[in-house]
């Protein structure tokens, strides 16, 4: 196996001008997004109460991923980050599988993203064609993105701070609600009121751990982000610190409080879990409130994935798996050719939304799916082989954590284990292999 310099070397002349701050808020903000904000009624409906440990396991899932992706990223710090590493580590046919089906579950979701931006302003301006949001919305995260990687990480701070001060705003609010008893309604009775803490049994709280997953999906982009960082090192020692104290608060703490507020037929009859609790504690203009910070939230996950989609597509063509323009790199730093690939990516996804939403939202979300969980995998499993490699050449990782290798296969087995669980719902989630595994093949050939 040759030297990972020679990679890091091919995916040079990227502007490294993150700071470990924005670094940080990506991270955080990676973790807080539209599936927190409203997938968390899809995973009550099915665990009930104990969407709490559904939570608590795919937090778990994540956290191991983070330490895999830390002591990978401080060793090698490139764009093409867990591609890179795939190809390193396992074989080239690896490391283009994992950058080409993290591209795909990027644009495509992206592509269900945007057409969603026009829905929720049609709740403030309802007479406004939503095609003018999402031209506009999309065209101003692409000039951002266009202009340098420090005007993406800036927006991206401030966007994933409005997330951040809404979720600690709620919990601060929810937790004077219980503990301080305002109502005989709230309180932890809630947990077993209606049908008990697992109405659903077992399988119902496991099911939720898928939809758990996508709330913490994009926590790895600050792998791809510290690539460009202007000291990596720093930087992913302090985002793994961050995602690891305040991981869990946020989620575990809002989740909480939210099935012991309100008992779960309340959240079920509603639509955002947040606006249903805000609504029981007569909190003034909620459905607003949470219209707003949804809409921060998707812009947020519209631009992380636009940046990291086309860091992907930049480093599927150093690597010789896309043509040599895209990997072009202009005057300011940006990958502007390897941006407007992605761009073109996400219009046709969007394109083939509007024009089919049914049939092309089943399959879209199917393949972004299994892209995502794929590419989680697959990143257990190259840290595996890091490992191996290291340990053969008697060397240890710059940023040694004390999971391996315990933590590291228990987070594989667990993917894995998910994504078989995905051909038994009755749900969505169960054409994710039937979409998925033909979709790879496809790709492989």
């Amino acid at each position: 196996m040759g030297s990972f310099d020679k990679i890091q070397q091919r995916e040079q002349g990227l502007r490294k001008a993150l700071t470990s701050r924005q670094i940080g808020m990506i991270a955080l903000g990676g973790a807080i997004g539209t599936g927190l904000f409203l997938g968390s009624k899809f995973a009550i409906s099915y665990a009930g109460p104990s969407v709490i440990v559904s939570y608590a396991i795919g937090a778990l899932i994540a956290l191991l991923l983070m330490a895999a992706l830390a002591e990978m990223t401080i060793q090698h710090p490139t764009s093409g980050s867990f591609g890179a590493y795939a190809e390193h580590y396992i074989s080239p046919m690896a490391g283009f599988l994992v950058r080409i089906s993290y591209w795909s579950c990027l644009v495509l979701a992206v592509g269900t993203e945007v057409t969603a931006i026009g829905t929720y302003m049609a709740f403030w301006l309802p007479d406004v064609p939503g095609l003018i949001w999402i031209l506009g919305f999309s065209a101003a995260l692409i000039a951002v993105n266009m202009f340098n990687v420090h005007a993406f990480g800036t927006l991206e701070y401030w966007l994933s701070s409005v997330k951040v001060f809404a979720i600690i705003a709620f919990i601060i609010m929810s937790a004077i609600a219980v503990f301080g008893q305002l109502s005989p309604d709230f309180g932890f009775h809630n947990y077993t009121a209606e049908g008990g803490f697992m109405p659903n049994g077992a399988w119902g709280m496991w099911i939720a751990v898928i939809v758990s997953i996508f709330s913490y999906l994009s926590i790895e982009m600050v792998a791809v982000a510290a690539g460009e960082a202007a000291e990596p090192e720093v930087a992913t020692k302090k985002a793994f610190r961050t995602v690891i104290l305040r991981l869990f608060i946020f989620e575990m703490c809002t989740l909480a409080l939210i099935v012991a507020i309100a008992p779960t037929s309340k959240i079920l009859e509603g639509g955002s879990p947040f606006v249903t609790v805000m609504g029981v504690l007569n909190i003034p203009f909620a459905d607003s409130i949470i219209n707003f910070v949804v809409i921060v939230a998707a812009l947020s996950a519209m631009n992380s994935q636009l940046y990291t989609s086309t860091r992907m597509a930049f480093s599927l063509s150093r690597s010789g798996d896309a043509p040599k323009f895209v990997g072009r790199v202009h005057g300011n730093g940006a990958p502007v050719n390897a941006l407007t690939l992605s761009a073109l990516g996400i219009a046709v996804a969007t394109l083939v939304y509007v024009i089919n939403p049914e049939q092309a939202f089943t399959v879209m979300m199917a393949v972004s799916m299994f892209g995502a969980m794929f590419t989680w995998l697959m990143i257990f499993v190259s840290h595996i082989f890091f490992r191996r490699d290291l340990a053969k050449r008697g060397q240890a990782p710059k940023y040694k954590l004390p999971f391996y290798p315990v933590g590291t296969w228990l987070g594989a087995i667990l993917m894995v284990a998910i994504m078989l669980t995905t051909l038994f719902t009755d749900s969505s989630f169960n054409m994710t292999l039937v979409f998925g595994i033909p979709f790879l093949i496809v790709i492989s050939v």
